[in-house]
């Protein structure tokens, strides 16, 4: 005599639960991570030689001028950018993530801003690259000089 078949038994395997699980939370933090308008497009509009004397809605300070050396630069992690002053009085700044991988950038130093994972540098001038592996040019950010302030624009 055959055995009666067994129904209600659960077809989803442990593999495919845990799946969908990962992929539900993945959508949860990625929903978390947008922005409500703003897509930070401000951040990639150029920065003018000698911006001072600009007015009008200005952004949180980074740093004051002195802080950033002539000929070289400073890396403002939670801000995601890098300010430099390739000639006194010039200040420039570009996002401070590696176009090749999407990391960090590390520092400036030897005149050039320069990505510790994979050993691209870039030109403190204008982002471009002086040393691969990165094939592409840092995007260029805004910010705003008043006095001896440097803010975000």
């Amino acid at each position: 005599m055959a055995e009666p078949a067994i129904t209600g038994r659960p077809t989803t395997t442990r593999r495919a639960f845990m799946t969908a699980c990962g992929a539900a939370g993945l959508a949860a933090a990625l929903a978390a991570c947008g922005s409500d308008g703003d897509s930070g497009s401000e951040a990639s509009k150029s920065s003018g030689a000698g911006d001072s004397g600009q007015t009008g809605g200005g952004g949180m300070e980074l740093a004051k001028t002195s802080d950033i050396p002539e000929g070289g630069g400073k890396v403002f992690k939670d801000h995601e950018v890098v300010v430099t002053q390739p000639k006194a009085g010039e200040f420039k700044a570009f996002s401070s993530v590696c176009p090749h991988m999407g990391k960090p950038l590390g520092d400036v130093s030897g005149g050039t801003i320069n990505c510790p994972f994979h050993g691209s540098k870039f030109n403190i001038t204008d982002g471009g690259v002086k040393h691969g592996p990165a094939t592409k040019a840092l995007t260029p950010a805004e910010i705003k000089v008043q006095g001896d302030t440097i803010s975000m624009a």
